[in-house]
């Protein structure tokens, strides 16, 4: 860890507890986030307010260190997607845990990234900002140790960023790596390898820019299947290899190959293991980020995980503590937390745990149907045992969404006892 990340992790731990944070004890207003991590409060009988989202120390830890021996067993560099947590924090454990960089969409969440001493970045995604570009210019111009790589994908987009670089009087270019789509009708890219090579000329053509290889998202493959993707990340490395046969890469110390989302980073690590021998080392970055804290619905039906069980499993490590509040029928029940509070955009939650007078047992017979902004709606099957006032633990879908509603989350151990706190920057 640099001195400048520790010095921002600490002012992070230096932050006073206050209205801002949901959840969190209300007579621990006042105390530094360090302080209340250093009283090891019980979440359960620690004073924390229903609902609270907790993340799980041990699960975080088995994920973390899962992807890192994942990565190393196939010979990839590791950019985790930090747009999954935004937390800082994190994206210091992801590095500690052998991660070459952080991913990122957005100039915003690169500024997150740079004020807590991030030295590489990848930016998966095109930027044409000109206002954005005169402050990485100035970023590489002042830090020779920090690594930007963003997307092309048009010739367009590589005159806006040559005008904008120019004009901010940039000393250093910006790496850039020809983004290839996923197909016709998918995201962002160049749809055929003929536009690639024109874009990879108008790169060329400046001084404000460096070609360093070529990356795309097989997530967006229309009607993705194994068949179908592989095919894709098989026109990926041909595309490098066509660049590099072209003399596109001279004056590099590597060539960047890069892909992988989080439900086919198998099919990256198999077609990355046949990239031929080029002229300059190979960096193979995969850039997964939904891995860290997993999930109980979308993740855990699409993780590669599923198809390779021998390599290991992630563990959901979110948990959201909601209350019984209402339970006006034998049918239905309300708990406290609703689409402020949970993800729902992929799935709904699920009910796993129900607490009562400090014993937890499975919530048999509890489904959520709905979501309002405060209130989960439950259905209850005559062997749900649920009154007015019990904790229901709920399981979540998405990870993205479920960090971005909370900004700080306390992490705690099996027992309950929260041992740190999570800050998030959306």
């Amino acid at each position: 860890m640099t001195a400048d990340t520790a010095q921002s992790l600490a002012r992070l731990a230096a932050e006073r507890v206050d209205h801002r944070f949901k959840g969190l004890p209300p007579d621990a207003d006042g105390l530094t986030v360090a302080e209340l991590a250093g009283q090891r409060r019980n979440l359960f009988t620690g004073g924390f307010a229903t609902p609270v989202l907790a993340l799980s120390a041990e699960r975080l830890e088995h994920n973390l260190k899962l992807m890192e021996s994942y990565a190393a067993r196939h010979g990839l560099a590791f950019a985790p997607h930090g747009k999954t947590s935004m937390a800082p924090q994190l994206f210091q454990r992801q590095i500690e845990h052998g991660a070459w960089g952080i991913t990122l969409a957005v100039p915003h969440q690169v500024r997150v990234a740079r004020a807590f001493g991030t030295r590489r970045v990848f930016l998966a995604n095109e930027l044409v900002d000109a206002a954005a570009l005169r402050w990485i210019a100035a970023e590489l111009d002042a830090d020779p140790d920090f690594e930007l790589v963003c997307y092309v994908d048009s010739v367009r987009g590589v005159e806006l960023m040559d005008a904008a670089l120019r004009d901010a009087g940039a000393t250093r270019p910006v790496d850039v790596v020809v983004e290839l789509a996923a197909g016709e009708g998918a995201r962002t890219g160049v749809r055929t390898e003929t536009g690639c090579a024109a874009v990879a000329d108008a790169v060329a053509g400046t001084r404000t820019l460096r070609l360093v290889g070529v990356a795309g998202y097989e997530g967006e493959v229309p009607k993705a299947d194994t068949e179908r993707v592989t095919a894709w990340l098989r026109r990926l490395v041909a595309l490098a290899a066509d660049f590099d046969k072209a003399g596109r890469f001279a004056g590099l110390d590597e060539i960047v190959v890069s892909a992988g989302g989080s439900a086919w980073f198998d099919a990256v690590a198999e077609v990355f293991a046949e990239i031929p021998e080029l002229s300059l080392p190979v960096l193979k970055l995969l850039r997964s980020g939904a891995y860290v804290s997993h999930d109980d619905g979308h993740y855990r039906k699409l993780t590669p995980f599923n198809r390779v069980p021998e390599e290991g499993a992630l563990e959901p490590a979110f948990r959201l503590w909601t209350q019984v509040v209402s339970r006006p029928s034998a049918e239905q029940a309300f708990v406290n937390a609703g689409k402020r509070d949970a993800a729902y955009d992929l799935d709904l939650p699920f009910a796993q745990v129900i607490r009562r007078d400090g014993a937890e047992r499975p919530a048999t017979g509890v489904s959520v149907t709905a979501l309002s902004d405060q209130h989960a709606w439950l259905a209850t099957t005559p062997e749900a045992d649920l009154e007015v006032g019990d904790w229901v633990g709920l399981g979540l879908s998405h990870p993205c969404t479920s960090f971005d509603k909370w900004q700080l989350i306390p992490v705690a151990e099996a027992d309950g006892t929260v041992v740190d706190y999570v800050r998030t920057f959306f």
